[in-house]
């Protein structure tokens, strides 16, 4: 092994070839090329096969890093495919998307200096190589159950589950309001960071896998929704999926002018596009061709928005921040590709009213400053008086996070507990929720956060409806009502 391994000191780090700003900005391909076998090889034998390996402390999902490193640089691809995807049900997925300079990579012992293992790089390159090779295959459990599960949610915590029930041989099947499998991951995020088809690929792999899909079902009383109360009669175990998608909104003079967008509408009207959909009337204005944009927040989905507007031919896009650049809340990674492909960041500065005549023409903002730490730990932040400015803005995009819808209240189900934040109240060790043979997992539970959060959510609550299955003997509602 050593003489694979440890050649950080020899070796540096380098990701991917990246396409150039000027051919990223032209369209929403993913923006790294594809590794070419030889690079993977040499970047996995930087690895220095630590004693404690931080890279997989700190990845929620405990992925064994370090071994499938050390099987790709000796050449033995379908074997670190085979670890990889032990302990990750989309491993392709987490190696685009996951922040892994806030995580694996971001705490990788190999000193600064030498840098870090290209980790999220590696993790991608194996398991695309596995889909070329047919070492991906549909899951066949080793005996069918009659018990069922109902999800609803096709995101990554349902699709997580659905892959993890379907493995034990349960009926699973997924109910969720969307014309397509994903959630966020086809709707939220970006081609240029995810491309569709790498989430296509696995709804196809779970169908043969057995898992039936309810597509442009929603819950609830309205037209055409399926009641809580039937679903709970139709299996025996419900997992709630639906991650948080209440976008969180900004008060202030002229917050109700026309121009004044949410960023998930947007995105979503933005990823139709390039699905080849047919946008609805009120969707047709939620493109940034021609316009000065305005983003607010600096999470990644701000980071998704500005480069979006890039790509669609914006004027000019700035994107307005009360706190420093060190304190960004999104990945380092993403501020730096939007800085090269043409954003304009207005650091510490934070908006106290919108300009217009019915349509936005500008955000009025102001200088902040960093204060002391908050009881969070983040420092706080000061408005300087007298530092008012002024930015031209025909589209300004609200991306300041997401809440939970009001479930309970949608379902009516008021035994459903819900937090403080209106998140679902489940058992800390069972997923269960305060309904019993109801289950939670991913944002809806824990808010708004990470897809590698979501997954392992998705994968440890199948675990728990299985043992509840089993220990209770269930039948479905409807029958233990009758």
């Amino acid at each position: 092994m050593t003489n694979k391994m440890l050649k950080f000191v020899s070796v540096q780090q380098r990701q991917p070839e990246k396409r150039t700003a000027e051919d990223r900005r032209a369209d929403f391909d993913e923006i790294y090329t594809d590794f070419v076998p030889a690079g993977a090889v040499e970047q996995s034998s930087r690895c220095s096969q630590c004693g404690v390996p931080f890279c997989s402390v700190h990845c929620p999902l405990g992925n064994n890093i370090p071994d499938w490193l050390m099987l790709t640089a000796q050449g033995r691809l379908e074997e670190a495919y085979g670890v990889s995807s032990a302990t990750n049900s989309f491993p392709e997925i987490c190696g685009r998307i996951c922040p892994q300079d806030r995580l694996c990579e971001g705490n990788c012992v190999i000193e600064p200096g030498f840098e870090s293992v290209t980790i999220g790089a590696v993790e991608r390159y194996i398991t695309d190589t596995a889909f070329e090779n047919g070492w991906v295959r549909p899951t066949r459990p080793f005996a069918e159950r009659e018990e069922s599960v109902g999800i609803v949610g096709a995101g990554p915590a349902g699709l997580a589950a659905a892959e993890r029930l379907r493995a034990a041989g349960f009926q699973v099947h997924v109910y969720d309001r969307y014309d397509r499998v994903g959630g966020l991951l086809v709707y939220g995020i970006p081609g240029f960071k995810l491309e569709k088809h790498i989430v296509a690929r696995r709804h196809d792999l779970l169908v043969e896998s057995g898992v039936t899909f309810h597509l442009g079902q929603g819950i609830g009383s309205g037209e055409g929704e399926l009641s809580f109360d039937a679903l709970r009669a139709r299996h025996n175990a419900v997992l709630i999926a639906t991650g948080v998608y209440k976008s969180r909104e900004i008060g202030g003079p002229g917050a109700g002018l026309a121009g004044i967008e949410r960023a998930l509408d947007y995105l979503t009207a933005s990823n139709r596009r390039s699905l080849g959909d047919t946008l609805p009337d009120d969707a047709q204005a939620l493109d940034a061709n021609g316009k000065n944009v305005v983003v607010l927040g600096g999470g990644d989905t701000a980071m998704d928005c500005v480069r979006t507007a890039i790509r669609q031919g914006a004027k000019s896009v700035r994107c307005l921040y009360r706190r420093d650049k060190a304190n960004m809340p999104g990945s380092a990674r993403e501020v730096k590709n939007a800085e090269e492909e043409g954003v304009q960041f207005e650091w510490l500065a934070a908006p106290e009213a919108f300009v217009g005549d019915g349509h936005v023409t500008g955000v009025r903002a102001t200088r902040m400053k960093l204060g002391l730490p908050d009881a969070s730990g983040r420092q706080s932040v000061e408005a300087l008086e007298g530092s008012s400015f002024t930015l031209e803005a025909d589209l300004v995009i609200k991306a300041l996070g997401f809440d939970p819808e009001p479930l309970p209240q949608l379902w009516a189900q008021p035994g459903l507990e819900v937090s403080r934040w209106g998140t679902l109240k489940v058992g800390q060790q069972d997923f269960q929720t305060t309904v019993p043979g109801v289950f939670a997992a991913g944002d809806i539970v824990r808010g708004a956060s990470l897809v590698v959060w979501a997954i392992k959510d998705g994968r440890e609550a199948a675990d728990s409806i299985q043992q509840w299955i089993e220990a209770n003997n269930t039948a479905p509602a409807a029958q233990e009502q009758g």
